[in-house]
């Protein structure tokens, strides 16, 4: 082998950085960073808790660089979060129209308060679908959240006309769900589509010839964690 033909050696360090704050937060940065400046004048005791909180809510909102796993028919995390449920379960009304009346596996994926909730795509292709529904706001993690809970369905289809159906679903602390794309967007695997604030689920939907590959009680990265696989080997188990 000559040196024409030996791969290139990256010489470029990586170095750790804070993560940035979505867009989406810095307003709630800005308050919470405002409410902490007046208590302060008002009262010294409260101003460590005020300080504790403002980082809380950057780190809330913080939205860390991902890198995506390339590869025909991969599925990533739309979240971050505990794989709380991987069942086969009937599909919600509003994706009938989309991926068909049959039951399908759904992957659930709980966020807690200190989780990243930026959500990705699984899946590049064209958003086929956006479709918002108001709610309750019950717990999050209760198998019934996906039905009388605020939600918002986002089905994407592939370039090989696989669809998949994920779901936005709102928690006892969440109170808003915020969409970055519309029907038409065109996303790339792992691409940013939206958020929902403090607390909250993402339920993801498989097709019959998708493998799921992770366990209950794996902790998912959103745009990273490849939670199924065409035509994959099973995965069965609860992570320890």
């Amino acid at each position: 082998m000559n040196s024409l033909d030996k791969p290139p050696i990256a010489t470029t360090t990586v170095k750790w950085r804070f993560p940035t704050v979505h867009p989406e937060g810095r307003k709630y940065v800005a308050i919470s960073a405002g409410i902490t400046l007046l208590l302060t004048i008002i009262s010294n005791v409260l101003f460590w808790p005020m300080v504790g909180l403002t980082i809380w809510v950057a780190a809330f909102f913080r939205d860390p660089i991902r890198t995506t796993p390339q590869g025909d028919g991969l599925i990533v995390a739309p979240a971050d979060g505990l794989v709380t449920m991987i069942q086969r379960v009937a599909i919600p009304r509003e994706l009938v129209g989309e991926l068909g009346e049959a039951p399908l596996t759904r992957v659930s994926i709980f966020m807690s308060v200190f989780d990243v909730h930026i959500n990705r795509t699984p899946i590049a292709g064209t958003i086929r679908q956006v479709v918002y529904i108001s709610g309750k706001f019950l717990n999050a993690d209760l198998d019934k959240a996906s039905d009388e809970n605020e939600r918002q369905h986002i089905v994407v289809e592939g370039r090989d006309g696989r669809r998949i159906g994920f779901t936005q679903i709102a928690g006892l602390v969440a109170r808003r769900i915020v969409g970055f794309v519309k029907p038409g967007d065109m996303v790339a695997t792992g691409q940013r589509i939206g958020l929902i604030r403090f607390g909250s689920r993402v339920d993801v939907y498989l097709p019959d010839d998708v493998i799921p590959q992770v366990t209950l009680g794996q902790r998912s990265v959103a745009g990273e964690t490849i939670i199924g696989r065409v035509g994959g080997l099973p995965v069965s188990g609860i992570a320890q």
